[in-house]
């Protein structure tokens, strides 16, 4: 076997970048995360005035988006839209809402696609996302849903915003995460949900140490390791 495929899925704010970038580094893997490559073409709608949820519009200026990902010598993965690093200002709130719904539309899905699949086909990769298990790579060798409750979501994601100096309420981080869960499992294109063969790991009472050593030994153990 050449590659090694793991498929990370899960809602939003489970902390799947986090994990899968830590696991990636332990295994010496590439760490893909393709939230972020919704992200870019959701900054792309919001800074172009295309309303994200208009398939048509969004369909037509596909052609013309160049979105990228290149890795810095630290290996952490970096989003460029038009040759513009855009990893930082991809992670603001309102970007987080135009991703939800551009994500959601099978024009931006079927576009993305195969730039996620060739990644995996050229490099051992730890791959994170919505559907990465049940649609884009729906063979991968490993597969993990990680999740947790809302509310243990929500105080990481407050603690997040807080560190980045962009504080928000509780209550509405709370609210973000449950409409966009509701989003996610609803959609017609690709809807959230945990693959059949993929093991579910809950870190609502684990610490990220031990978080990181769960997800470690469920993909040590699937590889056979």
């Amino acid at each position: 076997m050449s590659t090694i495929r793991v498929a990370i899925d899960g809602p939003s704010g489970a902390g799947k970048s986090t994990l899968a970038r830590a696991a990636a580094a332990g295994l010496g893997f590439l760490y893909v995360d393709t939230g972020a490559i919704y992200r870019t073409v959701g900054l792309y709608a919001c800074e172009s005035g295309i309303d994200p949820g208009a398939e048509a519009a969004l369909s037509a200026a596909l052609p013309g988006l160049r979105v990228e990902l290149q890795y810095d010598e630290a290996g952490q993965q970096r989003m460029l839209l038009n040759g513009r690093d855009v990893s930082e200002a991809i992670r603001r709130p309102e970007i987080s809402r135009c991703a939800s719904v551009v994500s959601a539309l099978p024009a931006v899905r079927g576009y993305l696609l195969e730039t996620q699949r060739e990644l995996a086909r050229k490099n051992s990769v730890v791959m994170d996302g919505r559907d990465i298990g049940t649609v884009v790579l729906p063979d991968a060798e490993v597969k993990v849903f990680l999740t947790a409750s809302a509310e243990v979501r929500a105080r990481r994601r407050c603690r997040e915003l807080e560190e980045r100096g962009t504080p928000q309420p509780f209550e509405e981080v709370l609210r973000d995460i449950e409409a966009r869960d509701w989003k996610d499992t609803h959609r017609a294109a690709a809807p959230l949900r945990q693959a059949r063969d993929a093991v579910l790991l809950d870190t609502s009472t684990m610490s990220f140490s031990e978080s990181r050593q769960a997800l470690l030994r469920i993909i040590q153990e699937r590889m056979g390791a």
